[in-house]
């Protein structure tokens, strides 16, 4: 078996896989993933062979099983590509079983205020960040390989949360919740804040720019880094209003295109 050069460079099972996205973001350069909608590992195989440094992946809006994200995960650091994965909102296992198959990082959706970051931050961090429940005899944790105090420290440092920033509510407290320790970046929504604010779609509305600046102001005040939505079209712009980490399309949109172009074509000729 030949394994991917990158690969070869953490084979060794006493500490964790670094995560590119952190290094990127950390080295002030841009980082870059691609929304998958289909579980199907090969499609975060083909999105890595893309050259993203990273996949994420859903269970907020997917019908995706833990057994499709696991593959999925495997899948990408097969060539050394980040996953994120957006979880649903639950009880802590849900924050928690993706760090341990190995993800890079969780974004949890629809943060409503201080005290709901508060609670996420205990849940999926490890002292003395929060009280995140300890196993480390899993994927992250190199299945008991990795000593204890390692572990946890390095969990810490190589494994983010993103909180989700896409309702009005939160905004009253916006800058205390990019303050709070262990909160690694805020993830502004548009689609969503656009209809909360009873403008559905609306993406260029006032309310949704004034939203977007302030998330990414907030962030970097606070010397964390704002994530967002965007495309080829618009990221110029929004690495501008200070935004590091941009999502750029989805597999879904990508292979629907794909179909309806081949099957037009074949109509006019």
């Amino acid at each position: 078996i030949i394994f991917p050069k990158r690969c070869q460079q953490w084979k060794a099972v006493n500490v964790l896989r670094k995560s590119r996205v952190l290094q990127k973001l950390r080295n002030g350069e841009i980082a870059y993933s691609v929304k998958l909608n289909l579980s199907d590992s090969r499609a975060a195989e083909i999105a890595a062979l893309a050259g993203f440094e990273c996949i994420w992946t859903d269970m907020e809006h997917v019908a995706n099983d833990w057994s499709a994200i696991e593959k999925q995960i495997l899948a990408a650091k097969a060539y050394d590509v980040d996953t994120i994965v957006r979880v649903s909102r639950g009880n802590y296992s849900d924050y928690v079983r993706p760090l341990e198959l190995d993800a890079a990082g969780i974004m949890v959706p629809h943060v409503m205020s201080l005290a709901d970051a508060q609670a996420v931050i205990r849940q999926t961090k490890f002292y003395p960040l929060g009280r995140r429940p300890l196993d480390g005899g899993n994927a992250d944790g190199g299945f008991s390989s990795i000593p204890f105090a390692d572990y946890i420290r390095q969990a810490n440092e190589q494994r983010f949360v993103i909180l989700q920033i896409e309702d009005p509510e939160p905004l009253e407290e916006l800058d205390e919740i990019a303050s709070l320790p262990g909160v690694d970046m805020l993830f502004f929504g548009p689609g969503d804040y656009s209809q909360a604010i009873g403008a559905p779609g609306i993406l260029d509305h006032p309310l949704v720019i004034e939203a977007r600046k302030r998330v990414a102001e907030a962030a970097a005040n606070s010397g964390i880094f704002a994530g967002t939505v965007g495309t080829p079209d618009n990221h110029r712009e929004l690495i501008e209003l200070g935004y590091r980490f941009i999502n750029i399309g989805a597999d879904v949109i990508g292979l629907s295109r794909y179909m309806k172009t081949i099957r037009q074509q074949v109509e006019s000729r």
